[in-house]
């Protein structure tokens, strides 16, 4: 996900139109494909580069060339250059989303204008590394930061054992609900699938206005509510890519999200639109289940909500669980072009491990790295707007409960933007959400082996 108003959410798919999405997408693989050799990406760089090389790298200064979004690293760039006052950042809001990729492939196909570091999801993240067009950190030793950060954005940095990007942040996904909702309609907090399925019932038959929740379709949210219930619809290895959501974790959430849209429980209102707002603001959307970087979105654009939203785990697909799954969240990288790499790596290193990581935690951040998210000080925050509960509390033991062994396609990219046109149609009921993942299967096989994947 500080005033992180969307920002650490994926862009949303709607305000991507499809031909731009398709263009861009396919621009990454005519450049990105064509770098990739086989299993290598499995094999851990050697260390070439030392902490006295970075050091020495510090002590010479230079410019660096940020590409990022995200709004805690304006502190910790001002910081970063205090500490360290020969070295000079230039911090570049290249775009979010698709816009921020395309514009980072076009820099890489062109050979110029290549930053020295880049912010790049972690959904995004396997097209670059597959491609080689982002450094194995592995060469400046980043192996030796295991049990740094939290096992699921560990995970999502590594292609095999090499590492493409140090975590920056993270979304562990919990149940934000108002309060204020539930009590009037005598809504208990629900603790499975089930149970939240009852509860959209109850609250819509009270209030025809009222909903659980908002889902228009959107890829993150369907692979992220997948993963928690043990699907691994992808599988990756190399270029040879396995794509299955007929998987039991896929089916598993698709009966259960079937009866919502059936029932028509679900409002039809695309997120982070005007009207989505004001659904969180007026109580007409009762409950989000969304990553731990919702907060201060909530705090900066539901003001209407203060004192009246409460943070709960995430409901479960069997009494007694104790599953969450990743839902956002990025890492910095540096780009295989990258000028000036060993002052790239001492940044890295600051912003995500070092001084730099609790700066973000104190602007509102939600921390990727295990010293911040364990502190008490972190823990103990009581946040008004949650009427004085302890909500980190709650996001941290999520962040310790992710699923493990998840992967995302090396062309998630484009997968994710072409979601609305097959998935997505689910949610207008032209036919049934598993008919819909089939689409999209089929969609994204296609696109595999158009750009020289061996895709099953």
């Amino acid at each position: 996900m500080t005033s992180v108003d969307k920002v650490h959410r994926r862009e949303p798919p709607m305000l991507i139109t499809r031909r731009r999405a398709i263009l861009g997408a396919a621009l990454s693989f005519t450049l990105l494909a064509a770098g990739c050799g086989g299993d290598s990406a499995d094999e851990p760089a050697a260390t070439t580069v030392s902490q006295d090389d970075v050091q020495a790298a510090l002590d010479a200064g230079g410019t660096l060339t940020v590409w990022a979004w995200e709004p805690t690293l304006k502190q910790v760039v001002a910081d970063f250059q205090t500490t360290y006052p020969k070295v000079k950042i230039n911090l570049v809001n290249s775009g979010t989303g698709n816009d921020a990729y395309t514009a980072l492939q076009n820099a890489i196909q062109a050979g110029s204008g290549v930053p020295d570091v880049a912010q790049i999801e972690y959904y995004a993240l396997p097209q670059f590394a597959l491609g080689k067009a982002v450094t194995d950190l592995n060469t400046f030793g980043a192996a030796s930061l295991d049990g740094t950060f939290t096992p699921g954005t560990w995970n999502a940095v590594h292609s095999g054992a090499a590492v493409y990007g140090l975590p920056m942040d993270s979304g562990p996904m919990a149940l934000f609900y108002n309060k204020d909702v539930f009590d009037k309609h005598q809504l208990g907090v629900p603790a499975t699938w089930e149970e939240y399925t009852t509860a959209a019932e109850k609250l819509h038959r009270a209030d025809p206005k009222a909903y659980i929740t908002a889902d228009s379709g959107d890829a993150g949210f369907t692979t992220s509510m997948i993963w928690q219930a043990g699907g691994k619809p992808y599988t990756v290895n190399g270029t040879d890519v396995g794509i299955d959501f007929a998987d039991a974790g896929t089916s598993k959430f698709t009966a259960q999200w079937q009866k919502l849209i059936d029932g028509k429980l679900l409002n039809p209102v695309a997120g982070w639109s005007d009207g989505w707002y004001a659904g969180l603001a007026d109580g007409t959307i009762a409950s989000l289940v969304i990553g731990a970087w919702m907060p201060a979105n909530l705090e900066s654009g539901v003001k209407a909500g203060n004192g009246k939203w409460r943070v709960a785990p995430m409901p479960q697909w069997e009494s007694g669980g104790k599953a969450t799954a990743e839902n956002g969240g990025s890492s910095i990288t540096i780009p295989e072009k990258a000028a000036n790499k060993a002052l790239a790596y001492a940044f890295l290193k600051y912003a995500t491990v070092d001084k730099g990581a609790q700066t973000r935690v104190d602007n509102g951040a939600f921390p990727a790295s295990t010293k911040q998210l364990n502190a008490p000080e972190f823990l103990n925050k009581e946040f008004p707007y949650f009427g004085g509960q302890k909500v980190n509390e709650v996001l941290a033991a999520s962040a310790g409960q992710v699923v493990p062994g998840w992967s995302y396609l090396p062309f998630q990219v484009y997968a994710n933007n072409v979601f609305n046109d097959t998935a997505g149609k689910a949610y207008l009921g032209q036919g049934t959400l598993q008919d819909g993942l089939k689409s999209w299967q089929d969609a994204s096989v296609k696109y595999g082996q158009e750009q020289g994947f061996t895709v099953k």
